[in-house]
């Protein structure tokens, strides 16, 4: 089986270096060709939670040749439109095309590779691009039940989930799931409160959670996404197998307080991630902020569902990435006073 990562950035980059390690010839592939060449020349270097150095192979999109049997697609949304035609010379009609890319992609993949090559998963861990050939695991998976949920779009018990699932476990376990369409509404109270935060206020999850007004925001942000998830026909799953999604729907002062409470623990392990947004913020690139705050605004004007929180979000964010606004934690005076309902709450360390 001819497998390979398209997109190696931190998470394609410590995922191929973990499968690799554990035994199975993957081919990373990334466009940027400085890590592209430290990885060939010195290996994947794992920091963080992890501590090694595997030797991999990797290559630059150009440089991609014949059949691959299995894609893991680990591409920012935003470069869509260009990695998936350049990809389909390289599908044979058994392919698979594994989308494990932040929000709800599996649709707009479908569009291009066909829902007969498309399954999709979400990634439970976390990871920040250090440098060319070198990533950061940023947190403990020592204890981690699940590294990743995968699933038919259709929920459908299928043969080749089950063989995606084997090699995603070279890695760590895959949770197969006949409901991954609501999983991803799970995936995406993480991306769309903490990633989004981090983003918005140029914060790393730590500092988020340590600046009372960013983390009153993710309570709010929790709450729009699922009431959105609700009016599109979803109930999410406990987030990790652990986390009740109930729980960020808040309609009292006490729902509040258990919300905030329960992003002040889920966080407490990954102090130091950093969201992707916001690393592409700093390196002055286009975010995916209109694929995961903007697809819960999308779904909230659907639904007739207001969207504040998410709004202001991918209004910071704009702004920043058009050069109109400097990233930091003063882009917090965009939410104003008058948006936040319940009493602040700080939970104890």
């Amino acid at each position: 089986m001819r497998v390979a990562i398209l997109g190696c950035g931190a998470m394609g980059t410590i995922m191929g270096a973990f499968m690799t390690k554990n035994g199975i010839d993957v081919t990373m592939i990334d466009s940027y060709k400085a890590h592209v060449d430290a990885l060939n020349e010195k290996g994947a270097k794992i920091i963080g939670f992890a501590d090694f150095t595997v030797p991999v192979h990797a290559i630059t999109p150009e440089q991609m040749e014949g059949i691959y049997d299995l894609v893991f697609l680990f591409t920012k949304q935003t470069a869509n439109d260009e990695v998936l035609p350049n990809l389909l010379p390289h599908l044979g009609p058994d392919s698979t095309v594994c989308t494990l890319q932040n929000g709800v992609p599996e649709p707009y993949v479908a569009k291009y590779v066909g829902q007969n090559r498309t399954v999709g998963g979400t990634v439970l861990w976390s990871g920040t691009f250090i440098e060319p050939g070198v990533s950061q695991l940023t947190q403990n998976v020592e204890n981690l039940a699940h590294f990743f949920g995968i699933g038919e779009m259709d929920g459908q018990d299928t043969e080749r989930i089950h063989k995606v699932a084997e090699v995603l476990g070279h890695m760590g376990n895959a949770d197969v799931s006949p409901s991954l369409m609501a999983e991803r509404w799970s995936k995406l109270i993480n991306n769309a409160c903490m990633s989004g935060m981090s983003a918005a206020a140029g914060l790393t999850f730590g500092g988020v959670l340590e600046n009372d007004k960013a983390r009153a925001c993710l309570s709010y942000l929790g709450n729009e996404v699922m009431r959105c998830a609700e009016a599109e026909g979803y109930n999410p799953p406990a987030i990790a197998g652990k986390v009740p999604t109930a729980i960020f729907k808040i309609n009292n002062q006490e729902e509040y307080n258990r919300s905030q409470t329960m992003f002040w623990k889920m966080y407490q392990y990954v102090l130091a991630g950093k969201a992707s947004m916001l690393q592409d913020l700093e390196k002055n690139r286009k975010t995916e902020v209109p694929m995961i705050n903007g697809y819960v605004c999308e779904a909230g004007r659907k639904h007739g569902i207001p969207t504040p929180f998410c709004d202001k979000v991918v209004e910071i964010v704009k702004k920043i990435e058009a050069g109109e606004e400097k990233l930091g934690p003063h882009c917090l005076d965009y939410f104003e006073d008058s948006m936040f309902t319940y009493e602040p709450f700080k939970p104890e360390v």
